[in-house]
């Protein structure tokens, strides 16, 4: 199993602490991490921190996870995807997403409805690109040239390079048969090994149509990390996050991270939390998480616990497992992010 961190997400550039991510980076590099992800709300956009990791370092892979597709048109994310492979010696990992009609509708002011379709064509124009074509397209949501003007199929001036992987953070069980259709890979959240066949299947489903397997896929998957004997602790302080993610990463009508865990089994404790939270009752909302939530998503308290965590993880299916390291200091977060890096070795040998 390979091991992955990222940095970025909502709420990225409210500190002024770039210099302590990067730290991180480089020397989880040296640890022997092997790929960092940034993420991309709206807070820090996705490709500015990766261009700045990619001088810093050398081996590490660096992924968008994720690029929002309603953020920019495919040409420009094929676009920037060839820069970013170019400037780090092939180290790019083009990660996308839909993102919820939350932050398309009202921060990108770009229209939510049918994401699955907006998705395919995204791939299919990126694509294009990578091989170097001329872009043409006739697509429900993008038509390349523009009809009625001046427009004509343009090639890009980079050369092509279709060795550049494209994963997909999906969540919908239709969303997840697309990544098994077109993506190499799945940058997963909400996800618990003990009901990985929530996601797993249907990913499984779209690769058949593709005629490939579920092995044909990188299966990433994160998880917070943290060493300690008070797990109680651990579980408490991780709640509000839980219940951040049921209750305000979306509507109350479209919210695809509290309909995975209905799906994987926590229907009514996320109905609940998603109404309290929505309510305003936030403490409230977190105190109702239920602790099994926080410790089956999570790697928790002693060496042998972590591990038992890991070897879950690994017995699902998951390639690569993104670890969110728990520390006060950047050198706290590598401690503890190098003694998990020692347990996945002590696997290997399984």
């Amino acid at each position: 199993m390979k091991i992955a961190i990222a940095v970025g997400g909502a709420a990225s550039g409210r500190k002024r602490d770039w210099e302590d991510q990067v730290a991180f980076v480089v020397e989880a590099e040296r640890l022997g991490v092997d790929a960092v992800w940034t993420a991309e709300a709206w807070g820090h956009d996705a490709i500015a921190p990766l261009a700045f990791l990619a001088a810093r370092t050398s081996r590490i892979q660096l992924g968008t996870g994720i690029m929002q597709i309603s953020a920019r048109t495919p040409s420009m994310t094929a676009m920037t995807a060839l820069t970013m492979a170019a400037i780090s010696d092939d180290r790019f990992t083009l990660g996308l997403g839909a993102s919820g009609p939350q932050v398309v509708e009202g921060l990108q002011g770009q229209p939510f409805a049918r994401p699955l379709t907006r998705m395919r064509e995204t791939i299919d124009i990126v694509r294009q690109a990578f091989r170097g074509e001329k872009l043409r397209y006739q697509g429900k949501h993008h038509v390349l040239p523009r009809p009625g003007g001046e427009g004509v199929a343009l090639r890009l001036s980079q050369p092509a390079n279709t060795g550049i992987p494209i994963y997909l953070a999906t969540l919908s069980p239709k969303a997840l048969e697309l990544t098994g259709e077109l993506a190499d890979g799945w940058l997963g959240t909400s996800f618990t090994p003990e009901a990985a066949q929530v996601f797993t299947d249907s990913i499984t489903a779209g690769a058949a149509r593709a005629g490939r397997t579920l092995a044909d896929i990188d299966l990433q998957v994160g998880g917070s990390l943290q060493f300690g004997d008070d797990v109680q602790r651990m579980i408490d302080a991780r709640k509000p996050g839980m219940a951040f993610s049921l209750g305000a990463m979306g509507s109350g009508r479209t919210n695809f991270y509290n309909d995975a865990y209905c799906r994987a089994g926590y229907s009514d404790a996320a109905t609940e939390v998603q109404r309290l939270w929505l309510d305003g009752k936030r403490e409230e909302a977190a105190k109702h998480v239920p602790d099994e939530m926080i410790s089956r998503t999570s790697l928790l308290g002693s060496e042998s616990a972590v591990t038992a965590r890991l070897r879950a993880y690994r017995d699902a299916g998951i390639n690569t497992l993104r670890l969110d390291a728990a520390g006060k200091t950047v050198a706290d977060r590598l401690d503890t992010l190098g003694r998990a890096l020692d347990l996945v070795r002590s696997l290997a040998s399984e």
